[in-house]
């Protein structure tokens, strides 16, 4: 900048792009914790995905085990 000019808008501006490079650096991590995020997240999915396979498995299996019981009943409560 020239010593001998100053004026307030070049002031400002030369402030304003001073302060935007000082956010920027500032804010170097905000990439990483997204990252950070999205891996958690799905962590989470697939712990829910996990879990939700093993229930309905079980949930599965239970009710082949009713159903067989149902259709091998001769009408009394000894067969299952």
């Amino acid at each position: 900048m020239m010593r001998g000019f100053r004026h307030p808008a070049t002031d400002f501006l030369i402030t304003f792009v001073r302060g935007r490079v000082e956010r920027a650096r500032a804010q170097e991590d905000r990439g990483a914790s997204a990252i950070e995020w999205v891996v958690i997240a799905a962590v989470v999915v697939t712990v829910v995905a996990a879990v939700g396979y093993v229930i309905s498995q079980a949930l599965n299996d239970r009710a082949e085990d009713v159903s067989n019981c149902i259709e091998g009943t001769d009408g009394t409560a000894e067969n299952c």
